[in-house]
């Protein structure tokens, strides 16, 4: 039987799907955490085969290795280890390359998927378009750049996760401003401001970097601008998109020459001609994520696909294909959400009456993910032909009394 180590199986509450997913295919599945075994949502403690808590501190990258020794002192050769976790990821290849695990990134695989400067060598390798950049050092260099790509500009660090520590920048007082509070405490870039659509390009890829299920997201409110203009948040995914998109798509997961995982890439549309930069519909890589898309977009993703996503994951870990073919009808699927705090005209009751037929789920995002997504979800499924009707539901369910 083959060993697969799950690093941090409780975060984010829904990978315990994964986990009964890879037990189910015939994987020995082992969790290491730091939540005590009594935290663990019963499912999870259902389907480990053993839990290891390391208590206080995950981040002791030692006591993270004594969990792994002993369950391999225990079980045999480890066959996998992973987080599906951004946070998690240099750990996890550091873990593989010190206990011999070769199913998964090392840290000499770590710069380009990173750091977001080292991540647009692999998007040109690929044949993709990128926005110009600069490595934030002092003010006067900054200005320098600023004079060749003009205002706005938009920073965020280089290594990093989610939205933190993300900003727009409109002019020579705000760039001072961020210069003076944020600069020296970590290495920032500063990217050319691209105005357009943000779209992702998600999926599974095999051992050799084949993609073998792709799905493509839209994100009309990015979530930067989501928690720092505290607006709602909705998005949408398919597996139905512009043959263009999929191929350079394809390309650009070669490139990053990742094997059986997960990924979730994004780009930007541009929504209009930008002289100097390139024409409107045109394709700009942004970043990429190693792991599965955030939130409970792997839930959207398994109802866009009319079958699961856990379950494609742990047959393409196992056996490197996926589960079953993908089906000829496959789903727009639809996240909208809501905040507490804002008053909206239509009640909940109303909502379920006029689109009961189209709601798959609805519920509370946990306040660990709120801030980025919202405090109620409706997840809805429409044919892939119904982007309209899709995006009416989203404005229907997030309008606001006035």
């Amino acid at each position: 039987m083959q060993n697969f180590i799950f690093i941090s199986p409780n975060f984010p509450e829904l990978y315990y799907k994964f986990v009964k997913s890879l037990k189910n295919v015939g994987f020995r599945v082992l969790g290491i955490g730091d939540a005590p075994w009594d935290e663990l949502p019963p499912s999870l403690k259902e389907d480990l085969t053993e839990y290891y808590c390391v208590y206080g501190n995950m981040e002791d990258i030692e006591r993270v290795a004594e969990a792994v020794r002993f369950f391999e002192n225990k079980y045999g050769h480890i066959d996998y280890l992973e987080s599906n976790n951004e946070y998690w990821l240099e750990h996890d290849a550091i873990l593989r390359e010190r206990f011999n695990i070769t199913t998964g990134l090392y840290p000499k695989d770590m710069e380009h998927i990173k750091f977001k400067s080292k991540m647009k060598e692999c998007f040109l390798n690929a044949g993709a378009k990128v926005a110009k950049f600069h490595l934030v050092d002092n003010y006067e260099n900054c200005k320098k750049f600023i004079e060749e790509v003009n205002y706005p500009v938009f920073v965020k660090p280089d290594n990093g996760v989610g939205a933190d520590l993300s900003f727009r920048i409109n002019n020579d007082d705000e760039l001072k401003d961020f210069i003076d509070k944020y600069a020296s405490t970590t290495q920032f870039i500063m990217e050319q401001f691209i105005k357009g659509s943000l779209i992702s390009f998600d999926g599974i890829c095999d051992d050799e970097g084949n993609v073998l299920v792709a799905f493509n997201e839209h994100f009309p409110t990015p979530v930067d601008l989501v928690v720092n203009n505290d607006l709602d948040d909705y998005y949408y995914a398919s597996l139905a998109m512009p043959k263009d998109f999929y191929e350079l798509g394809v390309k650009v997961v070669k490139a990053f020459a990742i094997k059986k995982r997960c990924f979730h890439i994004e780009f930007f549309r541009l929504d209009e001609d930008i002289e100097g930069l390139g024409k409107k519909g045109d394709v700009f890589g942004l970043e990429c994520n190693m792991r599965p898309p955030g939130g409970d977009t792997s839930d959207l993703l398994s109802i866009a696909l009319d079958d699961s996503f856990y379950d494609a994951y742990a047959h393409v870990m196992m056996f490197n294909t996926l589960k079953n073919p993908i089906k000829q009808k496959t789903y727009l699927s639809i996240s909208v959400a809501r905040k507490d705090h804002f008053s909206y005209v239509h009640t909940h009751e109303e909502i379920l009456a006029k689109y009961q037929p189209y709601i798959v789920e609805f519920g509370r995002y946990k306040k660990s993910i709120a801030l980025a997504m919202g405090d109620s979800y409706y997840f809805a499924r429409f044919v892939n032909e119904e982007v309209k009707t899709a995006i009416e539901f989203a404005k229907f369910i997030q309008e606001k009394i006035s």
